[in-house]
């Protein structure tokens, strides 16, 4: 069960949004980053949505989040030698115009693994996709950060548990 701890209603909200936008659609998606690390209990300051899809519904996916405000794209990227494809779209919140990052990174060969682990949790009354502690470990040991070490060791322990 996603818990709020020290995350912002409105990203909460954002992200129940999206959901039920790309259930609408039959748009298979999972969350991943720092939204799926609090789905395992550890939640942490967070200012973006990660979400994976595939290749072939990223334009289906644009137009459906283009609805809920998303319609600022950025130029796509790439990271660690092409193994992750993202493509980043924002909106701008009318009340406070803050920026909302919405990032979709596409299920290449290096990180299908993360993807095809993706599970079902229940969430706010229906149910999320989120990527699997096993997944997250294989996205985060890409990056190697300090953050991503501490999530990894974590992950690790709850798997351990299991």
């Amino acid at each position: 069960m996603l818990s709020v701890g020290n995350f912002c209603m409105d990203l909460l909200d954002e992200l129940k949004g999206l959901v039920t936008r790309l259930d609408k659609e039959k748009i298979d998606y999972a969350l991943c980053g720092g939204l799926a690390m609090a789905v395992y209990a550890l939640p942490r300051a967070t200012l973006d949505i990660d979400m994976m899809i595939e290749a072939l519904s990223l334009e289906r996916t644009k137009q459906a989040v283009g609805a809920l405000g998303f319609t600022m794209s950025a130029k796509p990227m790439e990271f660690h030698g092409g193994k992750v494809h993202m493509h980043r779209v924002s909106k701008i919140e009318a009340d406070t115009e803050e920026t909302l990052v919405l990032d979709l990174l596409i299920v290449t060969p290096d990180i299908r693994q993360a993807w095809e682990s993706r599970m079902k949790v229940e969430w706010e009354g229906g149910s999320l996709s989120v990527v699997s502690p096993e997944g997250l470990i294989l996205l985060k040991s890409l990056r190697r950060s300090g953050q991503d070490q501490d999530d990894i060791q974590y992950l690790r322990s709850i798997i351990d548990e299991d």
